[in-house]
């Protein structure tokens, strides 16, 4: 999305150039081998470890920080491995993110009109929103050590990154939408009417 922004702001003459098929083929194909790559790696680490007690996952699913909580041998290395992923794949992503988004607010920047400006933010803003969101939620969940572990602090940041990020995706790139925002504002009188109403 980052990219696409990027090429979409900053090279629009060139858009359809740099964003053809197979550019997005081959990002679709390198981010598809990365996730597969850093999944067989993390199951074979915890193939190799011994789970003696319950095998009871007290989490909304099955993820790294849970799962290891409840092995008795040694996971420094799985930790280690965790901490590894989120800074190459995690932590440069976001940098990647942020990198294109500075090229985009100097573009931004560079544009004449004041509604050229305010449709380019309202375009990136949205995604940025998402991303900080997204990325913050999983940092926190795998770079702090195992000691600060807490069970139900776990659940709820996993919760902010798995279901309430996609949730609030299509919302937020929705409302950008004259139509939605139309129906949004007919939806909200009603509500007010109705309570009128019943006073």
């Amino acid at each position: 999305m980052a990219f696409d922004r990027y090429a979409a702001i900053c090279h629009p003459l060139q858009y359809t150039v740099i964003m053809r098929k197979e550019v997005c083929v081959g990002i679709a194909i390198g981010v598809w081998v990365a996730g597969m790559i850093n999944s067989a790696v993390h199951t074979g680490l915890m193939l190799k470890l011994s789970f003696c007690n319950s095998n009871i996952i007290n989490h909304f699913f099955c993820d790294i920080p849970p799962i290891l909580s409840l092995s008795c041998s040694d996971t420094s290395l799985n930790e280690t491995m965790t901490i590894v992923a989120v800074v190459i794949i995690g932590v440069s992503s976001f940098g990647l993110t942020l990198t294109s988004y500075c090229f985009i607010l100097r573009a931004i920047f560079r544009i004449r009109s004041t509604e050229g400006k305010k449709k380019a933010f309202s375009t990136c803003s949205s995604h940025l929103t998402v991303v900080c969101f997204f990325f913050s939620a999983v940092t926190y969940t795998y770079i702090r050590p195992s000691s600060d572990y807490s069970l139900d602090k776990d659940k709820f940041v996993s919760l902010l990154y798995s279901v309430i990020t996609p949730v609030i995706n299509p919302l937020i790139y929705s409302l950008r939408n004259r139509e939605v925002k139309e129906a949004l504002k007919t939806i909200t009188g009603r509500g007010r009417l109705l309570r009128r109403l019943q006073d």
